[in-house]
């Protein structure tokens, strides 16, 4: 497990970024700037903070989880966003800044005096990273943008393995995640060209572009062939109950993996029956096929087939529950998990950044911080730069 980290040697080392984000798209986008040593300075609202402070807030008040798990190893300032004289405070650190990031709905920065143009006349350079749920412009612009929106809209939701099971939400923030990845990478691109150029730019990224971006193999097939392509409905691959648990099989990647499957249940040859002898007419008969796997598969245990399909280099894996993934000794053995305490004094566990460097490491160098925690240290700086400029 990895705990504090204080090395100053981090990529991002003396990258400043001003943060307006708040949820998941952009805090994830700006904890991964800030592992990787950037100096993230969140802005948040007088008195509430980023809406995911009050998620499930009875579970731990200011060091609530969620929370907690996109905002490590950056500086919270309060702020009164009616208040003139500190907005003022806020253009002045956004003149020594690198990069600014919003996720607010079209026009709010604007209306606040720090949209692109306002930015860029404070600081010619800046870096302005703008995540929105749809797009800035165009017919869904104007609608709050969420994760399981852009999943709906985009194909995402509709996707599953099975036709006949009903649509539903997926568990996990895809879009949020995602959205929040392609905002890095395009920080990352500015910044470079910058270090070229010497100007900044503006970027932008949707939820919605995200996830059409996701699923550009499937779009690719629709718009090119006509056909659709789903990864999950392959006639050799799926999710097979044993006596002690389901395991995943993906029957691909070799010259004949019918064979090597029906080797492993210890069955005759399927693929020279043939309803079986190819593709195609695997599809046909994929009921047929998935109901002789499934009868083979109860067989027995769990840790019986995996081992029967490894010695067919066949792919195959047991499906574990997030508990037992935690612990798993190759989490460990990657040092996915970062241990620290917070201001209050909870221990704290979280996701480590999943990038390997050769060099200095990422790691947990502030725990998250209480809403306004170093609002005095920034505004006196803030101050300070003001007084510097005038001198």
């Amino acid at each position: 497990m990895t705990t504090m980290n204080t090395n100053d040697k981090l990529p991002l080392s003396g990258i400043r970024v001003i943060d307006f984000t708040q949820v998941m798209m952009g805090p994830v986008c700006t904890q991964m700037l800030a592992d990787h040593g950037a100096d993230v300075i969140k802005i948040e609202r007088k008195g509430a903070g980023d809406l995911s402070r009050s998620t499930f807030a009875p579970v731990a008040g200011e060091d609530n989880p969620i929370f907690c798990s996109l905002n490590r190893n950056k500086r919270s300032v309060e702020i009164d966003l009616r208040d003139a004289a500190q907005m003022e405070l806020v253009k002045a650190l956004i003149a020594d800044a690198d990069v600014v990031t919003n996720n607010f709905r079209a026009g709010v920065m604007e209306r606040l005096g720090l949209g692109y143009e306002d930015c860029r006349r404070i600081n010619p350079r800046i870096v302005y990273a703008v995540g929105t749920g749809f797009g800035e412009s165009g017919p869904y612009a104007h609608k709050g943008g969420q994760d399981v929106l852009a999943q709906a809209l985009t194909g995402v939701m509709a996707r599953r393995a099975d036709a006949s099971v009903p649509v539903s939400i997926y568990p996990t923030a895809l879009a949020d995640y995602t959205a929040g990845m392609h905002m890095v990478q395009g920080i990352l691109f500015a910044l470079l060209q910058r270090e070229r150029t010497g100007e900044g730019q503006k970027i932008a990224v949707s939820l919605y572009d995200s996830m059409l971006a996701m699923q550009m193999q499937e779009a690719a097939m629709i718009m090119m062939e006509d056909s659709e392509v789903n990864w999950a409905a392959m006639p050799l691959s799926g999710v097979f109950h044993t006596q002690t648990g389901p395991l995943v099989l993906v029957g691909a990647f070799k010259a004949n993996p019918l064979r090597d499957i029906c080797a492993a249940l210890e069955i005759e040859d399927l693929s020279l029956d043939a309803r079986f002898a190819d593709l195609t007419a695997q599809f046909a008969h994929k009921a047929e096929l998935h109901t002789i796997f499934r009868e083979r598969f109860a067989a027995n245990t769990r840790e019986h087939w995996l081992a029967r399909l490894e010695e067919q280099d066949l792919l195959s894996a047991p499906v574990r529950d997030m508990r037992e993934a935690l612990v798993d000794p190759q989490t460990l053995h990657n040092r996915m998990i970062l241990e620290g305490s917070s201001p209050s004094g909870r221990a704290l566990k979280f996701i480590a950044s999943p990038i390997r460097m050769s060099g200095a490491q990422a790691g947990l160098r502030r725990a998250p911080p209480k809403l306004g925690e170093h609002t005095q240290e920034l505004f006196a700086e803030a101050r300070a730069l003001i007084e510097e400029a005038d001198a």
